[in-house]
């Protein structure tokens, strides 16, 4: 049984949470055109480069802090630009969704999205398929649910699991020394005006679901559930508690000191500690984290499809998927138990948020996959909380 949350008898929106809303776009609306746009040739052959356009917390393209884009580059004889242009899911699309709707070639050559965005691509006929006979390594992909299979890309033909994380509740130590392990201790009072929350929705309402006892990977619950987090985190908002919801900007106020504590990713704040000093903890919290994965794409009118077939096949080798692992602190999506035994130092492989455990694993859930009904429907209601101005 899940414990009810305290509901408000009136609608509120977020004030000054300096979101714009065209980032906020609902991400389920319809705006697909009759015809399907068709894949654009294959250029490779003459086209010696690839681009892949990624969140701004997985940015660094050099061998230093991403390993091996410039082994890759020298092998495959490519010049590799990997970006940081994905800071929102919806802002993205809003770039380019006009090119993708016509098969025009956005840019980029593949894209790092969250899964309820790719889900939306894959939908509307946005992506190219993946020449698997090409990537013998995919093989090496966990078998973890939702890796090598999604609902909404049966046998991951347009999709591929590129990097996992946990979402949780992270803190200033000097401001907390105490620590937090639970959602509910952020409302304390004590903390009021100095609590953020992410944007994502399956992060931030998966959160406050796990907090009030929904396991968020089953099919069994729905709209009564997911209103009653709304409502909790509409009137955490309206009382001044949360003072900001951001998408990746969170980190800015952690570090400015606006918050002191927030929902967070534990990579992100394991990136943090290292530039900016060991000034914040990371916890799961005890009645559970989200497990999220992004997905690496390719859109429909990119024209070096083999780039990037090479580029995932190349990052799915054990031996550099633990390297990249062991340097941004995300989840790999291949299985790489025997090169972290053999390679990673004891001090990097007892981190459980970047190698987890099956008790890592039990501990939070995957946000189950929403139909295109339950997203319009709980995108719409949750977007109220995050719009500067409603009804």
């Amino acid at each position: 049984m899940s414990r009810d949350f305290p509901t408000l008898s009136r609608r509120h929106v977020l004030q000054g949470a300096g979101i714009g809303a065209a980032a906020l776009t609902l991400a389920a609306c319809s705006d697909s055109g009759p015809v399907r746009p068709s894949a654009a040739t294959d250029n490779s052959e003459t086209q010696k480069a690839v681009r892949i356009d990624s969140w701004e917390t997985y940015r660094n393209t050099t061998d230093e802090d991403f390993p091996s884009v410039e082994r890759f580059a020298g092998s495959f004889g490519v010049d590799v630009t990997y970006t940081s242009a994905v800071k929102d899911d919806n802002l993205y699309y809003n770039q380019v969704k006009a090119n993708l709707a016509a098969g025009n070639d956005i840019g980029a050559d593949a894209v790092v999205l969250s899964q309820p965005m790719v889900a939306r691509w894959v939908q509307l006929g946005y992506l190219q398929e993946f020449t698997k006979s090409r990537m013998p390594n995919v093989e090496n992909v966990r078998t973890w649910q939702g890796f090598r299979d999604v609902a909404f890309d049966p046998g991951r033909r347009f999709s591929l699991p590129w990097r996992s994380g946990f979402t949780g509740i992270a803190w200033n130590k000097e401001a907390i020394p105490e620590g937090l392990n639970l959602v509910s201790q952020l409302w304390d009072p004590s903390l009021k005006g100095k609590v953020g929350v992410m944007s994502s929705m399956q992060s931030t309402i998966g959160l406050l679901m796990a907090d009030a006892g929904v396991d968020i990977s089953s099919p069994d619950w729905g709209e009564v559930e997911f209103s009653a987090a709304v409502e909790f985190l509409r009137q955490q908002v309206t009382s001044g508690q949360i003072e900001r919801i951001k998408g990746n900007q969170y980190l800015d106020d952690l570090k400015t000191g606006d918050t002191i504590a927030a929902f967070a990713r534990s990579a992100d704040i394991l990136r943090l500690n290292e530039e900016a000093g060991d000034q914040w903890e990371f916890a799961i919290p005890h009645n559970g984290g989200v497990l999220w994965t992004q997905d690496i794409v390719i859109p429909i009118g990119s024209q070096r499809r083999t780039h990037v077939e090479n580029f995932v096949n190349y990052y799915y080798n054990p031996d550099v998927a633990v390297e990249v692992s062991a340097k941004t602190h995300f989840v790999s999506p291949v299985e790489i138990r025997d090169q972290v035994v053999n390679t990673v130092p004891a001090e990097v492989s007892s981190n459980v948020v970047v190698f987890p455990t099956p008790v890592t694993l039990q501990k939070s859930k995957a946000f189950r996959h929403l139909s295109s009904a339950d997203e319009q429907q709980f995108m719409a209601k949750y977007q109220t909380v995050l719009l500067a101005a409603g009804g």
